[in-house]
């Protein structure tokens, strides 16, 4: 399977500073960034966390759509939300301190318990879950 890959051209300090961060893979763009508005009011920048909020989201997503398909399902809709929080780290300096996934989809055949035991295995085997191991991530999902 390919790799992807993006890049950031920062300049300056990191109170005063700025980036740029570029989508090289799929040329999608290049989208400022500083510390201030990763740390405050967006004011229409991304941040390193907004990134992992895409990235966790869409992954779960696919996953869930994999775990279904694996046992004859598939949902008319799967909506996955991930919020991830930074804050400060003990002993210094910050850290992503949780991941909330709120995911709901539209889904015939299966009861809520069932369902809520298919999400959890794929938010488990989901690999941005995996590569996120490290940080605390709550899961709350149910049929719409």
């Amino acid at each position: 399977m390919p790799s992807r890959d993006a890049t950031t051209h920062w300049t300056g300090g990191l109170q005063k500073g700025k980036g740029e961060v570029t989508f090289d893979s799929s040329n999608l763009g290049t989208y400022e960034v500083s510390f201030p508005t990763r740390a405050g009011d967006p004011d229409g920048q991304t941040s390193p966390e907004e990134l992992i909020a895409a990235a966790h989201s869409s992954c779960l997503a696919m996953n869930l759509s994999g775990v279904l398909e694996s046992q004859n399902l598939e949902a008319e809709s799967i909506d996955v939300s991930a919020e991830v929080t930074l804050g400060p780290a003990q002993g210094g300096g910050f850290e992503i301190s949780g991941i909330a996934i709120t995911l709901r989809a539209k889904l015939n055949g299966v009861t809520a318990e069932q369902f809520a035991e298919l999400a959890k295995t794929a938010e488990q085997t989901c690999p941005v879950s995996k590569a996120l191991s490290g940080t605390t991530i709550t899961l709350d999902a149910a049929l719409a």
